[in-house]
């Protein structure tokens, strides 16, 4: 086959099938050679190296806010009291949303079989680990006191201290640490089969030993898959249930204190989903990019934008109702500081963080009753921008809304967050494309042995002639 005949080359309309996984016009041979192709040979080094510049300018913009802080202390930040816990806390909780969708992706669609993950599970998981990586760093910059950070970590000491069990900051070191662990070896444990072929394929020495040290001696013998499949399995059912755990213990940090509009059961379940929802946003958005950018309208097709709109549209929903749960028990409570905090978010100083997130999150994502717009690229990824900014403002409005107005009259207070705090946000962002241009750069951003199954698995409708069912 010349050059010309590749799918690649016959451009989206040709390749692109709706109600398929990927193009079957692929072989298996095409499949390898076109995505490792992508890591081996860095086909897009401009837009790349823009790109990167860009991040890497906002990462020290995020290294100087970060050395301003621990010169002078987190009274550089806008927190005080009452408002003690600001644009950190939120930050965090934001990050740690956008990491849930990658492990749902890869987990739950894993072991269903939905095969339409393929061409989204490895970019998702390397989002989940560098959104984790974000978040993990608010917590131990708003201690105040980093370099006390391992009294936070259960050891032995001389004085016969450990630490407070029942203290939320705690539980954040735990689920945190956790989920980046579990999060971090199934992302690696998944890509061996493909570090193997990276290091089979590549011609220069340092390809060849970078990958080769990746790939652990892989040989790709029926035992050594038997054993990575199950190992898989294993690692994907202990990572499902943390996609859960993790956010309600985050959420818990929030319902477990005194304080109006915090106060209520109805925060894990509406944090999780409201996790699921902003990290299918951020999938969304990479996913619009990685097929633009790389052309891969054949691997990510129309049908992997639809699935990801339908997850919007469905998590959206869900989190909308929780938008509603969230003012009825504020009213049927019959507590009046729990109905003015409510008020205050209608009506209030935060009203603008309140019905921008009803309008970017709930109203935004009704263009997907449609199916044009669920395949249309360009508004797909507006609405993952619209959404991860609606999220944000969610996330702002229930941390400082019930911290500014607790049960003190005395003591209500503002908060606005002060410059640095903004440049840390935004040193961050710039921190999480800066580690997502080095991945799509060295390691391959789409899964090569699972696209091959796929291309002319056995058990597929489409490769049998029969009419596809939703998997």
């Amino acid at each position: 086959m010349s050059p010309a005949d590749t799918p690649a080359n016959q451009g989206p309309e040709a390749a692109v099938s709706p109600g398929q996984p990927v193009s079957s016009r692929f072989t298996i041979s095409e499949v390898g050679r076109e995505i490792a192709g992508i890591t081996l040979n860095h086909p897009t080094r401009l837009r790349w190296a823009i790109g990167f510049g860009i991040c890497s300018g906002l990462v020290v913009l995020w290294l100087v806010s970060i050395v301003v802080l621990l010169s002078r202390g987190v009274g550089v930040w806008g927190i005080n009291i009452p408002v003690g816990w600001g644009l950190a806390i939120t930050n965090v909780v934001w990050w740690i949303g956008i990491g849930h969708a990658g492990t749902l992706i890869s987990t739950l669609l894993l072991m269903t079989g939905a095969a339409w993950r393929t061409s989204l599970n490895r970019f998702a998981e390397a989002m989940t680990l560098f959104a984790v990586i974000c978040a993990a760093t608010y917590p131990v910059l708003h201690l105040g006191r980093p370099h006390l950070l391992f009294w936070l970590i259960p050891h032995p000491n001389q004085l016969g201290l450990g630490p407070q069990y029942r203290s939320p900051l705690e539980w954040d070191i735990f689920a945190i640490t956790s989920y980046a662990l579990v999060s971090l070896m199934f992302w690696y444990v998944g890509m061996l089969p493909d570090l193997a072929l990276l290091r089979d394929r590549a011609r220069d020495r340092f390809g060849q030993v970078l990958y080769g040290v990746l790939a652990m001696g892989w040989k790709g013998s029926t035992t050594s898959w038997t054993r990575w499949r199950r190992s898989y399995l294993i690692l994907a059912g202990f990572a499902l249930p943390l996609v859960v755990s993790v956010h309600s213990g985050v959420s818990m940090l929030l319902a477990g204190g005194p304080i109006p509009g915090w106060h209520t059961t109805i925060f894990p379940p509406y944090f999780v989903l409201g996790a699921v929802f902003s990290g299918f946003a951020v999938v969304a958005i990479l996913a619009v990019l990685l097929r633009s950018g790389f052309r891969l309208q054949h691997l990510i097709n129309d049908r992997h934008l639809s699935m990801i709109a339908v997850m919007l549209l469905v998590s959206g929903l869900m989190t909308s109702y929780g938008y509603v749960l969230e003012l009825w028990g504020a009213w049927y409570s019959s507590d009046s500081f729990e109905r003015n905090t409510a008020v205050d978010r209608l009506f209030g100083p935060w009203a603008w963080a309140y019905w921008g997130a009803i309008v970017l999150n709930f109203a935004s994502i009704q263009l997907f009753w449609f199916p044009r717009f669920r395949r249309s690229p360009l508004v797909l990824f507006l609405v993952g921008l619209a959404v991860s900014a609606g999220m944000w403002c969610e996330r702002y409005m229930l941390v400082v809304s019930a911290l500014a107005r607790d049960y003190l009259p005395s003591s209500f207070g503002d908060y606005w967050p002060s410059f640095w705090e903004w440049t840390l946000f935004l040193g961050s962002i710039g921190l999480f494309g800066w580690l997502f241009f080095l991945f799509i750069r060295f390691l391959p951003m789409i899964s090569i042995f699972e696209i091959k199954e796929v291309v002319h698995h056995p058990d597929d409708p489409v490769e049998r002639g029969e009419p596809e069912g939703p998997r």
